[in-house]
């Protein structure tokens, strides 16, 4: 007779679900045999056997366990005995693989390269050992394990987490556990302060860019209108704070696009004669408006960006009884000839400053030839990015007989003659003279500056493509005027795309001009331009610059695309320039490596590193 047992699971209400077990433990099971029952009856035999005879020296406790067992003839003591004998062989075999499985693993590579990796001692071996088994105990994908969290018994897949402890977690716990590191990764993120006082190094190189990074810690007051800016909506007044303050907040506000109708209201105060708006891109003709309404005694508006500044706004200020000293449009494109004209005609009396920007075909001949009629009391004129404006309203400006700062930009090709004829008119009070790209002017207006300008603090001529250096040389050489202290020559040079390097006729500002030029202004220039003016030969920066020579005045110097720049020649500005803060050299290739003095800035290094905020060497080595 055959009798098969099969594998089963035994639930068991006091203890979790086990199993599966073997046809054994299940057949012990069902007869009510169990490792504490066999403990128990041995225990009370010997009990028994020491009641029975107390003559006996050897105690209860000490008699062999076999010795009761031969005693008891019956079926379960048998049953039992037996099946205590098969538990301690199981164990005594596990116990045994085991060993030989730790023995084997300290023979493996993996555990001599693990122990050599943590330099552990002889001791730990066993413990280096236990481990690696235990990892190798790790259930398989396809296994059952229990979750170390929650301990749910779940099927191990590839992608399931270890836990903190080692062991394997269900689906839910590893997701909980990845939101958990993600959540502490992004705390860790926010702490970590950020470099510079609180700026990443691309904010700092814009602002570098920019012309506004400082070096060293924020002023106390910079850091409360930085504040303010930032909580702008919440703000009812600024209160009577000074102007120069108010300029600030106004600034910041329009580099964040701020500034609108509502944070407009903060600016407008009716005891106030002077109005700057940066941005006034977000206002429409209302605002403009409004700011006529509620500033009656205003003297001096400035608004960039102003597109929907119209006719309407410019007939209600003729309408009021307002005597603006001081008007500066940028992008005023809406504003038509008539309108100009009109304003011109009634209030152009009391007209000190007009500067008009990118005012495109609505500001032509017609109107200059107004202001020079209606505007007798101009100081200043600064006309730029103009369409229409020629010759001809160039040669109306020399009628302002007051006018000391002249600034134009215009698109239309414009010759030599017009602006000489500025110059010998009203050159003698001239404190600003500002032409750019004016490609087509020649040495016959340098010659005209030398003879009739004497009082000019402030030189620029751009993009000239017919002045020589022996102009520029003629034009600095015994001149009467004071030292400049803001001179701009950007892109004088020789302009022949089939032959760039040929220039045989010294156009542009070259060797003589420019030794000329520091050896009359050298002393009093703050700020120096010579971009792009590529003919300027190395031995005359070296001779310019030399140990002998100092420029205390210059701050900020531009000398980007001149080749031949090199470290020795950086250097040596370096040294000449004690005071000076800021040194271009984009398009320099031949400047590597230059050891920038404490608290300087050199700008457009062409190299991985780009720009070199702040030197840490000294200027004397």
């Amino acid at each position: 007779m055959y009798v098969t047992l099969y594998s089963t699971y035994v639930y068991q209400p006091a203890r979790s679900i086990r199993g599966p077990q073997s046809a054994l433990t299940d057949f012990l099971a069902s007869q009510n045999i169990s490792a504490a029952r066999i403990r128990a009856d041995a225990q009370a035999r010997r009990e028994a056997a020491a009641a029975a005879n107390p003559e006996s020296n050897t105690p209860a406790a000490e008699q062999p366990e076999q010795a009761g067992e031969e005693e008891d003839g019956s079926d379960d003591v048998v049953s039992g005995t037996s099946a205590a004998a098969a538990a301690r062989r199981a164990r005594d075999q596990k116990r045994r693989k085991q060993e030989e499985a730790i023995e084997k693993i300290k023979k493996s590579k993996a555990y001599k390269k693990r122990k050599r990796f943590l330099n552990s001692d002889e001791e730990d071996d066993d413990s280096l050992a236990l481990a690696l088994f235990n990892e190798k105990m790790t259930p398989l994908p396809g296994q059952m394990a229990n979750c170390e969290m929650c301990g749910k018994r779940f099927t191990v897949t590839p992608y399931s987490r270890s836990g903190p402890e080692g062991g394997l977690l269900c689906n839910p716990c590893g997701q909980k556990l990845a939101k958990d590191e993600d959540a502490n990764k992004k705390q860790k993120k926010k702490r970590v302060p950020a470099p510079k006082g609180g700026m990443g190094r691309r904010k700092i190189q814009s602002r570098i860019l920019d012309g506004t990074y400082d070096i060293g810690a924020k002023p106390l007051v910079t850091l409360c209108i930085e504040t303010l800016a930032k909580n702008i909506h919440l703000a009812d007044d600024i209160g009577d704070l000074p102007l120069p303050v108010i300029d600030r907040i106004a600034r910041l506000l329009s580099k964040t696009r701020l500034l609108n109708s509502r944070t407009l209201d903060l600016f407008l105060q009716p005891h106030h004669d002077d109005l700057k708006v940066y941005d006034a891109a977000k206002l429409n003709s209302d605002d403009f408006i409004k700011i006529f309404q509620l500033i009656p005694r205003l003297k001096k508006l400035k608004l960039r960006n102003a597109i929907q500044f119209t006719d309407r706004v410019m007939q209600y200020l003729t309408s009021r009884n307002m005597s603006l000293e001081s008007i500066y449009l940028h992008g005023a494109n809406l504003l038509t000839e008539d309108v100009w004209a009109e304003f011109l005609t009634q209030k152009g009396v009391h007209l000190k400053e007009l500067q008009v920007y990118y005012t495109d075909k609505h500001v032509s001949d017609k109107t200059i030839d107004t202001v020079s009629n209606m505007c007798p009391n101009l100081t200043r004129l600064k006309i730029c990015h103009n369409q229409e404006v020629s010759d001809e309203g160039i040669m109306f400006i020399a009628k302002l007989n007051k006018l000391e700062h002249v600034g134009l930009q215009l698109m239309k090709k414009t010759t030599t003659d017009p602006y000489i004829h500025v110059v010998q008119n009203i050159g003698r009070q001239l404190q600003t003279f500002s032409i750019r790209k004016v490609s087509d002017v020649d040495d016959r207006l340098l010659d005209a500056i030398h003879e009739n300008c004497v009082s000019l603090s402030k030189l620029r001529i751009t993009d000239s493509e017919f002045m020589t250096d022996a102009g520029f040389a003629r034009l600095f050489r015994g001149w009467k005027n004071k030292p400049l202290s803001f001179l701009d020559l950007q892109k004088c040079r020789h302009v022949d795309a089939a032959n760039p390097r040929s220039n045989e006729h010294m156009v542009g500002l070259c060797s003589q001009g420019f030794e000329a030029l520091m050896e009359h202004s050298g002393t009093g220039l703050r700020y120096l331009n010579i971009h792009a003016c590529r003919n300027i030969p190395r031995h005359t920066f070296e001779k310019v610059f030399a140990n002998d020579k100092t420029y205390p005045q210059l701050r900020y110097l531009e000398i980007s695309f001149c080749e031949n720049i090199t470290d020795f020649i950086v250097g040596c500005i370096f040294r000449s320039c004690p005071n000076v803060k800021e040194v271009n050299v984009f398009g320099c290739m031949k400047v590597k490596d230059v050891r920038v003095p404490r608290g300087k800035l050199l700008v457009g290094v062409p190299n991985a590193v780009g720009m070199r905020i702040e030197g840490v060497d000294d200027a004397s080595d």
